[in-house]
């Protein structure tokens, strides 16, 4: 059974830095586009980061667009997401996805999910 697990998550102060892991095994990762979501208390789930399978195709959420990067390590089965710069409003449990192929924006377009690791940001 596939299921990507992510770690790093925390509590952290507004300006500082957080770096999020998802491994994923029991999956071809290669070929796999891998995405970061997060979903905030009393909201739904949004888009915040992806990477395909070339990983130089990249592509953010506009609100963190310059402050985070994604990254991934094919050897390692490994997907990162790097967050600096730090906002309260970025709080919210991240979520880890796969999805064959092409970066998806939506949840429904991604097929594996992980049971999601919460990232606080105090003001």
């Amino acid at each position: 059974q596939v299921r990507p697990v992510e770690s790093g998550g925390g509590l952290v102060q507004a300006g500082d830095s957080m770096r999020l892991s998802c491994v994923a095994s029991g999956l071809l990762f290669s070929t796999y586009a891998m995405g970061w979501f997060r979903q905030a208390p009393g909201k739904e789930r949004e888009f915040v980061a992806a990477i395909g399978e070339i990983p130089r195709d990249t592509d953010y959420e506009d609100s963190v667009e310059g402050r985070f990067t994604i990254s991934r390590d094919n050897g390692k089965n490994a997907v990162y997401l790097q967050m600096n710069s730090l906002k309260p409003e970025d709080t919210g449990v991240y979520y880890c996805a796969a999805r064959p192929s092409e970066i998806g924006y939506q949840p429904w377009e991604y097929k594996y999910w992980g049971q999601g690791n919460e990232g606080t940001v105090s003001s």
